[in-house]
């Protein structure tokens, strides 16, 4: 009761992805729908809609935006998140994953591992954040946080 088990991701006023964001975005979908906490965080007296939930992300007036569902379709909750909080370490993000890319095609393996451990660590460092930008929003674990801030890098990106 505690998850979610569907995404819609609104990109329509994006540019086409690259392979890679496109590769990116597959793979923490996926990694989200096999395994995931997600649940909505009390308000006062109110009792929140229990899950599974239908999670639509979209980026609008330049917040992050949760539209949340419940698996029968019934209202949720929305909330946005200013995307200010993020600006920097999406824009590390994207540097370290782009020499992540190019190391693929032309480094050794040990360069390889170096440039991963930092994209890692400024993932987890998004993850991090947006656990702390949810907090009395959602609750969620740490490795639902960092695919949730893979979803929004992938959204930001065309930002």
């Amino acid at each position: 009761m505690t998850h979610i088990v569907h995404i819609e991701i609104d990109d329509s006023a994006l540019p086409p992805a690259t392979p890679e964001i496109e590769q990116e975005r597959k793979v923490a979908m996926f990694d989200i729908l096999e395994n995931n906490t997600f649940r909505l965080a009390k308000r006062g007296d109110a009792e929140m809609p229990t899950g599974p939930y239908r999670l639509g992300l979209s980026i609008k007036d330049k917040r992050l935006v949760f539209d949340i569902d419940t698996d029968t379709h019934q209202r949720a909750a929305e909330f946005h998140l200013s995307l200010t909080p993020f600006r920097q370490v999406v824009k590390d993000y994207w540097a370290i994953c782009e020499s992540y890319y190019d190391a693929v095609k032309n480094m050794p393996p040990s360069q390889i591992e170096t440039i991963d451990m930092a994209r890692r660590g400024i993932h987890n460092e998004g993850a991090r954040i947006l656990e702390e930008r949810l907090d009395g929003k959602a609750e969620v674990d740490t490795d639902t946080a960092r695919r949730l801030f893979t979803l929004m890098c992938v959204l930001h990106f065309g930002g």
